[in-house]
């Protein structure tokens, strides 16, 4: 139990790290469905969110993943270091140079406003220089660094939002010298401003571990690295398919107004599947390094094991409290009735992200085995299904279809995922376990939210069931935690 103890502490804070944030920047969600005018520019900002994905991934092209193989691999780990943070700093700035040459070009291909694709490009670079720093101090564990700058650069991101949103307006009327910052129907341009100035200060706050880094490079490492990062950018391209196209095929396959409108709404409600989001990335954050540490120690495969079971629980527990209390929920997150019409992706888009989740856990086989490309190959297959099916539906059925895409191609992913690593990597996972925790919360998930919705003592009283199954089952590991 030793090394659980560790993961969950590492887990703990690492959560702060990314829920606590995440949180906070909730609160741009209400904030901008509250701000907008409508929803077709809430839709319009969100197409550009979904641009950022794609191109964070291929920016880091798998070279994070590979840092944390071969900083535990290796035995020149200051080699590893400099390696991985030269390769990336020479790929972002060729990036910026190149993009900013051809911005004008960029924004037509995408149709999106050239003064927003210059914001996008300076995020970009920022972003990525600080892949590696940040990498290093998960690495190193050093886990309260990590939160600490990470809590300030959404801090900042949000308390600007605020600023040039709410306040900016009253304060700039009359002879302020506001005056000068303040322009009317300038919302969406604010928006990346303050994301740019939160990523700058990041990159400000971390700059000094650049000075620290032995700036070593090895041509024969790096071919190394790039040979198991590559499987990895390409199943990140996939994973960015997965999560964010389907916005940009709702903007190119519907009417131009209507596709806006309908991006507007479905993202605004797929917001509401951040509690899955928020628990499953703090423990994937925890995870990853405690996989590779762990490799090498006895029998490995009972905790990885014991993991996922613990995962699969709290996972459940999540994915029926929102569905039981989404009405709740609704209005503090998305403002505005005339985002609601796409509740109905709630459920569906929580159980999606967690498949997703449960991938992450299973994921260990390929990445422990160095067979990274079976991740690859997994998230193709992911993201041809997800293609597939917008392409084919979205016509006629919208964002519903793009909801069910999702979740169609995580539980396959799932599913794919489990079927090779029993070939490859055997874990004694407790299926019967497992499978009663999904079975229970997604029957009752359905139930509560499509049966007898806003009917709470229905609903509750299907949580309060769920709780005592998994109290039952897990009583002992949960003392035992707690005593520890």
């Amino acid at each position: 139990m030793g090394g659980l103890k560790t993961l969950f502490k590492q887990t703990f804070i690492y959560g702060l790290a990314t829920v606590l944030p995440r949180m906070l920047s909730f609160l741009l969600v209400p904030l901008y469905t509250a701000v907008l005018p409508s929803v077709a520019e809430y839709g319009e900002v969100s197409v550009i969110f979904s641009y950022f994905v794609l191109f964070n991934v291929i920016l880091a092209y798998g070279m994070e993943t590979a840092f944390f193989r071969f900083f535990n691999k290796e035995d020149e780990k200051d080699t590893v270091i400099g390696t991985s943070a030269i390769s990336l700093a020479i790929s972002s700035i060729g990036f910026f140079i190149i993009a900013m040459l051809f911005q004008e070009q960029i924004a037509n291909l995408i149709n999106i406003d050239v003064k927003y694709i210059n914001l996008v490009i300076w995020i970009l670079l920022f972003d990525a220089l600080v892949i590696i720093p940040f990498a290093w101090l998960r690495a190193t564990q050093r886990p309260m660094r990590y939160a600490i700058i990470k809590i300030f650069n959404v801090a900042i991101n949000l308390g600007l939002n605020l600023f040039f949103l709410l306040v900016l307006k009253d304060l700039a009327k009359g002879e302020s010298i506001l005056a000068i910052l303040y322009k009317p129907n300038f919302e969406i341009s604010y928006i990346f401003i303050s994301n740019l100035v939160a990523s700058a200060v990041t990159l400000l706050m971390i700059l000094p571990l650049y000075f620290k880094i032995n700036y070593k490079f090895s041509s024969d490492l790096w071919k190394r690295m790039m040979k198991y990062a590559l499987p990895v950018l390409i199943a990140g391209i996939a994973f960015s398919i997965n999560e964010t196209f389907d916005r940009i095929l709702l903007d190119y396959l519907l009417p131009k107004n209507e596709g806006k409108t309908q991006i507007g709404m479905y993202s605004a409600c797929y917001k509401l599947a951040l509690f899955m989001t928020l628990f499953a990335t703090a423990y994937r954050l925890g995870i990853e390094p405690f996989f590779f540490s762990h490799a090498k120690s006895e029998n490995p495969q009972n905790n990885y094991a014991k993991i996922l079971e613990f995962f699969v629980a709290l996972g459940s527990i999540i994915l029926l409290g929102v569905v039981v209390f989404a009405d709740i929920l609704k209005p503090y997150i998305v403002v505005g009735e005339a985002y609601w019409e796409a509740m109905w992706i709630v459920p569906i888009i929580l159980l999606a992200n967690f498949c997703l989740g449960i991938y992450h856990n299973l994921s260990v086989w390929y990445k422990i085995t160095d067979r990274t490309k079976f991740g690859a190959y997994i998230s193709i297959i992911g993201a041809i299904i997800t293609l597939l099916i917008n392409f084919i539906f979205i016509p006629t059925y919208g964002y519903k279809a793009s909801a069910i895409a999702t979740l169609t191609a995580y539980a396959l992913m799932m599913l794919l995922s489990y079927y090779f690593g029993r070939k490859y990597y055997p874990i004694p996972y407790n299926l019967k376990k497992i499978g009663l925790y999904l079975i229970l919360s997604i029957t009752f998930s359905g139930i509560s939210f499509y049966q007898f919705r806003a009917n709470y003592i229905v609903g509750i009283s299907l949580l309060i069931v769920f709780l005592g199954v998994v109290w039952l089952s897990e009583k002992n590991h949960i003392k035992q935690l707690l005593k520890r």
